[in-house]
């Protein structure tokens, strides 16, 4: 049975819901979410971005033989020991997908192509462009050039027959796919697509279609949230607008738990905001409330209604975003049964002063470019307030400026949280 919020909680040294760290939301998260157990078997086409079920074993040796990294010579490289140029005869020509089943000699070589099968006994190539003419159709090789097998690919260098090529737990990349293809398999077990139920919260929120009225906004949230994990590949449940009515906010919960594995939700968790959605959640869930020290996204719901997950996200744009790539996305891969992998920040100098009160972490949308000297720089898009959607389309990463962390000196070098592959 999973552990109540109320034992994860005590589990957890200086857990404190109204002062939340960022550290602590991942903490916590860890130990509220698990993987899905359903697994499917897929075609190698479609399995891009699922996560593998289980170790991939190799069912042959790649490359499956020796064979030549160069169009060339192929020859006995024990011949080299003498540090003196060679003459070799040529004496037969071995092209890729055609065994050269011939015998060299000493003093004798096979012209060889790239990815050609090395006949046996030889195991050194030269470039062909490394060599010289000599007499009578020979080739010369300068001293000094190579070493003894110098150009030769290892039978099961890349991979041996009856090791793992790919472990559980990967989450498969266009190169994966070619990998798994070049072991002649034709279909892989993945987990089944996590179910992740959606829906924004509001009387003030627009729907696209409906006219304009004053004091209402667009739904922008559901679209972005939709977008955010679809690019991670779970299946969404796209359940609309909510109003603030507590029949229609009971249903939409009711309904999300029965069909998805994560329910998400914006709005409704802040501070002086209507009730219903709080109250619907502690009615039908078990919930933890959070303020965490952080900026943009303080507000954040988090627990469970029957077997699903909640995520109940501030009603910000920004913060919708920001409270999404530093906390939900990581915890939906947990729960696709990915290997649990930290987010890599990048390191860039900032191109100006930016202020910080320690206490807090903070994400500050920015731009990184190349400087003249071709290190790494970072700029803030302007205004950070957490309405500002524009600055998340100019901004390529979140500064990431940390718990502890005070203000930042122009040129000083600050960690980033790049967008490439998340949104």
């Amino acid at each position: 049975m999973s552990a109540t919020i109320a034992e994860i909680a005590a589990q957890l040294q200086g857990y404190d819901p109204q002062a939340l760290s960022a550290e602590g939301v991942g903490a916590f998260l860890a130990k509220l979410v698990a993987p899905v157990a359903e697994t499917e078997t897929v075609g190698v086409l479609d399995a891009l971005d699922r996560v593998l079920a289980a170790d991939l074993v190799s069912p042959l040796s790649v490359p499956p033989h020796d064979n030549s990294a160069m169009d060339g010579y192929a020859f006995d490289g024990a011949q080299l020991a003498g540090g003196s140029a060679l003459e070799l005869e040529v004496v037969g020509t071995a092209l890729a997908g055609q065994a050269w089943r011939g015998t060299a000699a000493a003093g004798q070589c096979v012209k060889i192509m790239t990815g050609a099968i090395m006949p046996a006994g030889l195991d050194t190539v030269v470039p062909q462009e490394f060599t010289k003419a000599g007499a009578d159709g020979r080739i010369v090789i300068p001293a000094g050039l190579l070493a003894a097998g110098d150009n030769r690919r290892l039978k099961g260098e890349d991979l041996m027959q009856g090791q793992p090529a790919l472990r559980a737990g990967e989450r498969l990349a266009p190169a994966a796919l070619g990998l798994i293809a070049s072991l002649g398999i034709a279909e892989v077990e993945v987990q089944r697509r996590l179910r992740v139920a959606y829906f924004s919260t509001g009387d003030e929120i627009l729907s696209l279609g409906e006219a304009p009225r004053e004091g209402a906004v667009y739904d922008s949230n559901r679209y972005t949230v939709h977008g955010l994990l679809r690019r991670l590949g779970c299946e969404v449940i796209d359940l609309g607008v909510i109003r603030d009515q507590p029949a229609l906010l009971e249903a939409a919960f009711t309904d999300a738990a029965a069909r998805a594995d994560a329910i998400i939700t914006s709005g409704g968790v802040s501070v002086g905001e209507a009730d219903f959605t709080k109250a619907m959640m502690k009615k039908l869930g078990d919930v933890a409330f959070w303020k965490i020290a952080m900026r943009p996204g303080r507000p954040m719901a988090v627990g469970r209604i029957g077997r699903s997950v909640l995520f109940g996200l501030p009603g910000n744009p920004v913060a919708v975003m920001v409270t999404f790539l530093a906390f939900v996305r990581p915890a939906l891969l947990r729960m696709m049964g990915a290997r649990a992998t930290e987010t890599v920040l990048l390191k860039a100098h900032s191109a100006e002063a930016l202020r910080k009160k320690p206490g807090r972490t903070e994400y500050q949308r920015g731009t990184v470019t190349r400087a003249a000297d071709g290190s790494l720089q970072v700029r803030t898009t302007g205004n950070q307030g957490s309405g500002v959607l524009s600055s998340m389309v100019q901004a390529n990463g979140l500064i990431v400026l940390h718990h502890a962390q005070g203000n930042v000196a122009a040129g000083e070098e600050v960690d980033v949280m790049m967008f490439d592959g998340a949104i």
